[in-house]
């Protein structure tokens, strides 16, 4: 399967990442791909038309929220969003602070079950941000979250999305057992990390072990699947510019960077191999552990299992937690 299907980050994305986008007039709410831990739950009744009060059209915010992880998947999922202005510019920010109330549509629209409160992370330092937060959805179905945010100097605003939890995710998670598979190493092309990776500043650290070697040495490890040069979501380069400076704060872990999609070295570079339609094609390993999208943070520990998952990017506070459950 190709990976097309992360396409759906460029709505969100493309504003996160270049700033404003073309047109004008107020956004609705955005949504793109996400990943938790895999397996199934109960599905909610559906919710009959829109219930009362989430009409999203008839809000008249000044921060709107973006919510790039959907679909959202029954479990622990780790619920990744932003904020736009009305001009469509990012406005996440460490002083906007979100509180955010989630609500089963299908059994009782007017009754919060979740509430969270977001952690913002900058994507890039300084430059642009999002929010996690960790969520336990019980069941598939129709949900409602309630962003309510606050800032200094400023109104507080509440801003309801309508949005659908998935009852399977495709991606393996935390507490599966990561699947062996064989990933380009520096042996495989004589040390040339140019004809493996698109970074254009490769730490040949990352291109030691393949992923199935490592497992079967029990090293523990972290895999980062990213394209610096053909990334959909356009964050690939500063996530993996991130996992190298945190590589060298942690000297007994194994680190290994994985192109996402199927590449041809040609020209004295790497250039995507395209499908019928022009699109990009992602590769065995890439479908093997199920990406939705990239990039994408996986720590596994020293007996195979997955202790972290992470879409996007990751904190180092998330990081430094994976690992300690992994060594």
């Amino acid at each position: 399967m190709a990976i097309p299907r992360s396409l759906r980050w460029i709505a969100l994305l493309a504003a996160l990442v270049v700033g404003a986008c073309a047109g004008a007039g107020s956004p609705s709410p955005t949504a793109g791909p996400s990943g938790g831990p895999g397996g199934t739950c109960p599905a909610a009744p559906a919710a009959s038309g829109t219930p009362t009060g989430w009409d999203t059209v008839s809000q008249k915010p000044t921060r709107f929220p973006s919510v790039i992880t959907a679909p959202s998947y029954c479990g622990k999922t780790r619920f990744l969003f932003s904020f736009l202005s009305a001009d469509n510019r990012p406005i996440g920010s460490p002083d906007l602070k979100a509180q955010i109330a989630f609500y089963d549509l299908g059994r009782d629209p007017a009754k919060p079950t979740i509430a969270v409160t977001g952690t913002f992370i900058w994507a890039i330092e300084g430059q642009r941000g999002i929010y996690t937060a960790d969520v336990d959805f019980p069941e598939s179905g129709d949900w409602g979250a309630e962003f309510t945010t606050t800032q200094s100097g400023a109104a507080s605003e509440t801003t309801r999305f309508v949005f659908e939890v998935q009852a399977k995710d495709p991606t393996v998670g935390v507490g599966n057992q990561a699947p062996s598979v064989k990933t380009p190493t520096a042996a495989d092309v004589g040390g040339r990390l140019k004809e493996i990776s698109t970074d254009t500043s490769p730490d040949p650290a990352f291109y030691q072990l393949s992923v199935d070697q490592a497992l079967a040495q029990h090293k523990p490890f972290v895999l980062v699947f990213a394209t610096p040069a053909f990334c959909q979501s356009r964050q690939c380069g500063p996530t993996l510019d991130a996992m190298k400076a945190f590589a060298r704060t942690q000297p007994g872990v194994t680190f290994i960077h994985v192109e996402p999609y199927q590449l041809k070295f040609s020209d004295g570079r790497l250039q995507p191999v395209l499908d019928a339609n022009g699109q990009l094609q992602a590769t065995q390993q890439t479908n093997t552990w199920g990406l939705t999208a990239e990039p994408w943070i996986f720590v596994v520990s020293k007996t195979g299992v997955i202790t972290g998952s992470f879409d996007l990017i990751a904190s180092t506070e998330e990081l430094k937690a994976a690992i300690a459950a992994a060594i």
